[in-house]
């Protein structure tokens, strides 16, 4: 579903990501892990098609991020670091706002608001603007329109970010309930989140993939917890 070709990104003379290839199949909930700066969030917005690649190139359920991004993000979902939205929207009219880019129309629009309002657990703010919403309730209704439109791809930059434990493990539940019928990339500084739902971790540094391996095999291959994991082969390739 996924297929990324030695992409590459500069931001003057940063590279920020650096010629890497990874595939992700329908199944694979892939965390995608590394140090502030690393190029994460900037390997994400490629693949979403919100920046352009530099070099290579990388696909979305067939289609080319470079000569059909409209195909692109009509097969996914897209949550992104900070979750922008209009403030002066209410949740109601950003959805429907989103509907209408997405050409959802009818009782597809009205069943399709129904259930993410439940899925997101929204009912409750949506006739307040966005503006008046706690950072957990923004990030739910980020990840509402992400989930909206039902994509067969979904990339989350920090999906739990700014959630109370509670709302973290719900949106934990949620990913492990979609995972068997989608293709889904989690960015996450939260290591034990990765464990929890994801089925195959990369862990890229500088613009690098360092390895791409399962949680489990990277615990058992190094013999310690996954944060420790996560420290011993960023800082180590990082002093090499």
């Amino acid at each position: 579903m996924i297929e990324v070709q030695h992409l590459r990104r500069c931001f003057g003379p940063v590279v920020a990501v650096d010629d890497i290839s990874f595939t992700a199949q329908k199944g694979d909930v892939l965390g995608f892990l590394g140090p502030n700066g690393a190029g994460k969030s900037t390997a994400m917005k490629m693949l979403a098609c919100f920046l352009a690649p530099d070099g290579g190139t990388a696909s979305v359920c067939g289609h080319d991020i470079i000569t059909d991004p409209v195909g692109v993000r009509r097969c996914l979902g897209y949550l992104a670091e900070n979750a922008p939205a209009y403030n002066e929207m209410t949740v109601a009219g950003f959805l429907d706002f989103v509907c209408d880019a997405r050409q959802m129309k009818g009782s597809v629009r009205k069943q399709a608001i129904e259930r993410i309002l439940s899925m997101c657990s929204i009912e409750s703010v949506y006739h307040q603007t966005i503006e008046t919403l706690s950072k957990g309730y923004r990030r739910r209704v980020g990840l509402a329109q992400a989930l909206i439109h039902d994509p067969q791809v979904l990339i989350l930059d920090e999906p739990t970010d700014g959630l109370d434990p509670n709302q973290k493990h719900e949106v934990r539940q949620l990913i492990n309930r979609m995972a068997q019928e989608k293709c889904i990339i989690i960015s996450t500084h939260i290591l034990e989140e990765v464990e929890q739902v994801c089925n195959r971790t990369i862990i890229i540094a500088r613009g690098q993939i360092l390895t791409d391996s399962t949680p489990s095999k990277l615990t058992e291959e190094h013999g310690c917890s996954l944060n420790e994991v996560f420290r011993k082969i960023t800082t180590t390739k990082k002093s090499a």
